[in-house]
C-alpha cells in the first residue's frame, strides 16, 4: 500500500512536464480527442454526491486513466466506488471499464480545420460487490471548436454486463477554450432496453488553472424511469509525460 503511495506522488509531482490537459470531466460524453503519443491523462473526483429516491449517495474516488500509447490513439480504464448512505446497502466498485480510444480525422480539436472525428471501443468489466459480468461497448464521437467554444455529439451502442442492449446520446456546449473559467454543459438520452430509461441535463464550469491542470464542478438532473436523481460532482483533470 505504501508503495502505492510513492507512484501516486511521483505521478502527481511530475505533472508540470506535459503541454496541455483537457478537462473531459464532468461530463457523461467525451471528445473527439486523445491524450498525446507518451502522456498520461488522469481525470478524478476525490467526491461527489448523488441523491436518489431511495437516498443519498457518496461516489468517492471517481477516476479515469487515460494514455496515448500510438499517435491519435489511447487506453482508457476507469471506475468508480459508490457508497449509499442509507440502511441494507454496502458500498461498491462500480462502472469499471477498459476502452481504446481513435481519432479518425484529425479536426479543430488537433488545431486543424474542420470537425474531429473518434472511435471508441471498450469492455464494461466486472464490478466488486455489484455489476457481474462482463459486457461491450461502441461509441461514435464528432465534436468541433469555434470562437464562441466548442460542440460534441456522442452516439453509443452497450451490451450491458446482463446482456441488455443500450444505447446512449449525448452532446457537450462548452464556452470559449480561451476563457480561464468557461461554462459547460450537457444533455443525455440513455435506454437500457427492457429495464431503464434515463433523460438527464448537466451545468457546471471548468476551471482552467494551468495548462496542464483543470478543475471541474457541475450539477446534474436526471429523470430516471420518471424518478428524480440529482448528482453533484466535483474534480480535477492533471497530466504528465513519460517522454
Amino acid at each position: 500500500m505504501g508503495s502505492c503511495r510513492t507512484v501516486f506522488l511521483a505521478l502527481a509531482f511530475t505533472a508540470g512536464s506535459v503541454s496541455s490537459a483537457y478537462a473531459y470531466r464532468p461530463f457523461d460524453s467525451t471528445d473527439p480527442a486523445v491524450a498525446d503519443l507518451g502522456d498520461f491523462e488522469i481525470e478524478m473526483s476525490p467526491l461527489s454526491y448523488r441523491h436518489e429516491p431511495s437516498g443519498g449517495l457518496l461516489i468517492a474516488p471517481q477516476l479515469r486513466l487515460n494514455y496515448g500509447f500510438a499517435e491519435d490513439w489511447e487506453v482508457v480504464l476507469e471506475g468508480q466506488g459508490e457508497h449509499p448512505q442509507f440502511a441494507g446497502a454496502s458500498s461498491a466498485l462500480v462502472e469499471n471499464a477498459l476502452s481504446l480510444k481513435s481519432v479518425l480525422r484529425e479536426g479543430s480539436l488537433q488545431d486543424k480545420e474542420g470537425p474531429s472525428i473518434a472511435i471508441e471501443i471498450g469492455m464494461l468489466l466486472p464490478g466488486v460487490k455489484a455489476e457481474n459480468g462482463v459486457g461491450a461497448s461502441l461509441a461514435g464521437i464528432i465534436g468541433q471548436e469555434f470562437s464562441w467554444g466548442a460542440i460534441h455529439f456522442n452516439a453509443a451502442w452497450e451490451l450491458s454486463r446482463d446482456h441488455r442492449g443500450e444505447v446512449f446520446l449525448g452532446t457537450i456546449l462548452e464556452g470559449p477554450s480561451s476563457w480561464t473559467v468557461r461554462p459547460v454543459a450537457e444533455l443525455v438520452y440513455q435506454r437500457e432496453f427492457g429495464l431503464s430509461e434515463e433523460v438527464a441535463a448537466l451545468v457546471g464550469v471548468i476551471w482552467q488553472a494551468k495548462d496542464h491542470l483543470a478543475f471541474d464542478f457541475a450539477v446534474r438532473q436526471a429523470s430516471v424511469n420518471s424518478a428524480p436523481e440529482t448528482e453533484i460532482r466535483a474534480g480535477v483533470t492533471f497530466a504528465f509525460s513519460l517522454r
